[in-house]
């Protein structure tokens, strides 16, 4: 026990540009190492926690990514001085992030809070980013992150307890008294709860003997940390070779790689499943959150798709056996595939903003059971966030069900319900004025008073016409809490279904990110084993030629296609 700790009030000032995103605040590190800045933000995010805070008991970690460590050291000294009961940490600070929300549903904590940037880079030139998670394990919803802005605008001091240190390498509890209060913290094994979850959910034995079966699985964790929950699943539990997982320790820089699971930034993975010796390949970024699937060749499953192929076959899974699919969900710039399972089976389907904490409302009221976005999230009610390995267990669980190869999952799937073709097309670090006007271009055709002209004009390509149908700017008001969500992309729907969308993200530490999304339907047998970006062209043509892009942006290519 540390006898007598005192705290102290530091005096500070508003720091402009604290407004959280749609996953916490994100930044170039250097940024969360000025003077005050990781403080005030904490401190921020103590004060929208409210009366809750006192006697709290709450969950931190995060992805190993650079500065993590010293940020935990300030999250605790300003826990112990603002009377929060605990802390549980996972040991050497790491959490994935499906992990830490299993963790604040299991013990039951006041909410978490998980030092990630997810899939931006990392290291000293790199990202960071905080963010908060309630007491149902999902991100905070809008009325505390604009809780937590509003403070950052005012904030005049912060509280810290200097003498608050934990060494979070050694599992164990620390006990302190702070100003006459117990404050403990809680260093935990950040794996064994989540793996715990993850055999409740799934038949490990059966995925077990289908992987000793004579498929090649190959697992890669991008330095993230992963590294340390598919060492546990894959070789422990499952007795595969060590070399079954690769890249999986986590760097600090994820190795000097950006920590994103999609076919330009896993390119290795590709080219090692374009060889033909694995059947099974996988990727997560760095906080485990994201997945993205390949079978043997590099067959590349779209995001899209994977959680429609999971909603289609959920009986394979005994944790939806027992529970039934409720409903399923999916952001709105995510293919429609997985509305045309729901349509088949006769299951709700919502469409909701980007942004997971919007599935979580629709969870907590027993709507939803499975949803997923085009940015290769993908995740059911067992826990309130995306969850990467969740994802790719499920995956392993139907080629064990069905005893097909991925890619002939992917074909049957598409001759039942057709095949949505879907690309998003990423403009990185586009200049924010210019990408402010494209869209204002784009809100222009679908004024009101423009909508006249612009409904029902056609676009030829190739031989095929586009005739527009609809066009917004999506608005999304919560079945729930009927809280209402406004300009959250462009929509430009087509009479056959087939959609435009245009949206500038949320998670960029700097400058613009323009994504274009592009979502055509076919139904045509002889097209569906074809490549999405082939087959996509001309479409993709009208697209550009609708938002006048490369004018507004001076942009003729995208940075990332996925």
């Amino acid at each position: 026990m540390n006898m007598g700790l005192r705290s102290e009030s530091v005096a500070t000032k508003p720091i402009d540009g604290q407004k959280p995103g749609t996953s916490g605040l994100r930044k170039k590190t250097t940024i969360f190492q000025q003077p005050h800045y990781t403080e005030n933000f904490v401190q921020s995010t103590f004060a929208a926690i409210g009366d809750d805070l006192v006697g709290s008991t709450l969950v931190v970690g995060g992805d190993g990514r650079f500065f993590m460590k010293d940020a935990v050291a300030i999250i605790v000294k300003m826990a112990a001085a603002n009377q929060v009961r605990k802390l549980i940490i996972g040991q050497n600070g790491l959490f994935s992030t499906p992990a830490l929300s299993c963790v604040i549903k299991k013990r039951q904590a006041t909410g978490g809070i998980i030092l990630t940037a997810s899939h931006n880079p990392g290291g000293a030139d790199g990202d960071f980013g905080i963010k908060y998670n309630t007491a149902n394990g999902g991100p905070a919803p809008e009325k505390i992150t604009n809780q937590i802005y509003e403070h950052t605008k005012v904030i005049s001091e912060y509280r810290m307890c200097q003498g608050a240190v934990v060494d979070i390498g050694e599992i164990g509890t620390t006990d302190f008294t702070v100003d006459g209060q117990p404050f403990s913290v809680e260093v935990v094994d950040p794996v064994a709860d989540y793996v715990l979850l993850m055999k409740d959910i799934f038949d490990f034995a059966a995925i077990k003997e289908y992987l000793h079966g004579g498929v090649k699985v190959v697992i890669n964790s991008m330095h993230g940390v992963m590294g340390v929950y598919a060492k546990e699943i894959f070789v422990n539990e499952f007795g595969l070779p060590e070399d079954s997982c690769v890249n999986c320790d986590p760097k600090d820089d994820f190795g000097g790689h950006h920590p994103d699971p999609n076919l330009t930034y896993a390119a290795d993975l590709v080219d090692l499943l374009k060889k033909g010796i694995h059947g099974f390949g996988a990727a997560f970024d760095g906080d485990g959150d994201r997945n993205m699937v390949l079978g043997q060749n590099g067959f590349f499953v779209s995001p899209s798709d994977s959680v429609a192929v999971i909603a289609a076959n959920a009986d394979c899974i005994p944790y939806f056996k027992s529970t039934g699919v409720k409903g399923l969900a999916r952001s709105m710039p995510t293919g429609a595939s997985l509305d045309r399972v729901a349509a088949k089976k006769n299951i709700d389907c919502y469409e909701v903003p980007t942004g997971w904490k919007f599935f979580g409302n629709l969870m907590d009221a027993g709507k939803v059971s499975l949803c997923g976005e085009e940015s290769y999230g993908t995740g059911s009610d067992h826990i309130r966030e995306k969850d990467g390995c969740w994802a790719v267990l499920a995956w392993l669980s139907i080629l064990a069900s069905r005893k097909q190869s991925v890619e002939e999952v992917l074909m049957d799937h598409w001759a039942t319900y057709g095949r949505n073709f879907f690309t998003r097309w990423d403009y990185e670090g586009v200049d924010a004025e210019k990408a402010k006007a494209m869209m204002a271009h784009l809100r222009t055709l679908i004024d009101s008073s423009q909508t006249k002209d612009f409904i029902g004009r056609s676009f030829a390509q190739e031989g095929k016409t586009y005739v527009i149908s609809e066009a917004d700017d999506f608005e999304y008001k919560d079945p729930i809490d009927e809280s209402i969500a406004k300009n959250q992309g462009i929509r430009i729907i087509m009479k056959d279904g087939s959609r435009i969308v245009f949206r500038l993200s949320g998670t960029s530490s700097s400058g613009a990110t323009v994504r274009m999304y592009i979502d055509n339907y076919i139904d045509d047998p002889s097209t569906f084993g074809q490549d999405a970006q082939a087959v996509l062209k001309p479409f993709a043509r009208i697209a550009l030629e609708i938002s006048k892009l490369t004018e507004f942006t001076g942009r003729d290519a995208p940075t990332v296609i996925t």
